[in-house]
């Protein structure tokens, strides 16, 4: 009798859980930062583009670094950087200093594409249709950015690379897409969340993710995990897999053994580790090591 009269309380108290969880953040979180402070470089000229996407049925924006002196018919190398869950398209350029790589002395330049992928793990959502940012970024971004700027659209000419949620987002678009890319890189990626189980003191993060990947065991969240992907995909036609995780966070567990089944399958792949935690500070110590990494696979258009 005593539980069947906690029962509504429990229920009520489950439900401001997720309100409180899923609603409250939202409202008062700014689409974008009140100051935008970009870091440039000498020679990079930085552009944002607001164009509308099929995908998303609506406007989205996408920030662009690229080299200011633009010869005529060169095209460039694109390297897309995919932001964390709760940051947009300026984050990569308001914490980092990637604008050095856009054209520094005796390179051929590259551009940089940093688009806003909201906290969709760059997923199709199983709930929301018009939330389908894998299509987004696998036909609008790829073919707006070609159509826009001198852009080299062979796979060995475009990279991508992503910080937790984004490393998540990179490292799965390499297994599902791996046409698209040469080298894929995983910073402090995200890459157990289809996988995690339910726990009432993140059941706002488990709702949310049921919302993208749909429920646990399902088609839609089995097509999504890493893990599985990994399993069937062609390590001959893979993209090169750069994965990095800080020592101190509790993605480290995850991100060693997704990387030991990398090795296992014979997968191209590297694995570092280094000392910090789930912060700017980290992922900027790693940015250079995985940027020399990147550039032995992406090549220069000709």
């Amino acid at each position: 009798m005593l539980l069947m009269e906690k029962a509504p309380i429990v229920r009520l108290l489950l439900f401001a859980s997720i309100f409180l969880a899923l609603f409250i953040p939202a409202c008062h979180r700014p689409p974008w930062p009140l100051l935008d402070h970009p870091r440039l470089a000498p020679g990079v000229n930085m552009q944002d583009v607001t164009f509308f996407s099929t995908a998303l049925n609506r406007e989205t924006t996408y920030r662009v670094f690229l080299p200011r002196m633009l010869p005529t018919d060169q095209k460039f190398p694109v390297l897309y950087l995919i932001h964390g869950q709760g940051d947009n398209f300026t984050s990569w350029s308001n914490n980092t200093d990637v604008a050095h790589y856009v054209a520094p002395e005796g390179s051929t330049g590259l551009i940089l594409v940093m688009p806003d992928c909201a906290s969709s793990y760059c997923m199709n959502s199983a709930t929301r249709p018009q939330d389908k940012y894998e299509d987004f970024m696998v036909h609008d971004l790829i073919a707006d950015v070609e159509t826009r700027f001198p852009a080299a659209s062979n796979r060995d000419n475009r990279a991508i690379i992503g910080i937790s949620m984004g490393g998540f987002a990179a490292v799965k678009l390499a297994l599902s897409h791996p046409d698209l890319f040469v080298f894929a890189g995983s910073l402090s990626g995200a890459l157990d969340v289809p996988s995690r189980r339910f726990s009432f003191r993140q059941i706002g993060q488990w709702w949310r993710f049921r919302g993208i990947f749909g429920p646990s065991g399902s088609k839609t969240r089995l097509s999504s995990d890493p893990f599985q992907l990994i399993q069937t995909a062609d390590p001959r036609r893979t993209p090169h897999l750069y994965l990095t995780v800080g020592e101190n966070e509790p993605l480290l567990e995850p991100n060693q053994r997704f990387a030991e089944r990398a090795r296992a399958l014979h997968f191209s792949s590297e694995f570092h580790t280094v000392s910090g935690t789930h912060t700017w500070t980290t992922w900027n110590s790693q940015i250079p090591d995985c940027f020399q990494s990147l550039l032995q696979y992406l090549k220069p258009a000709h």
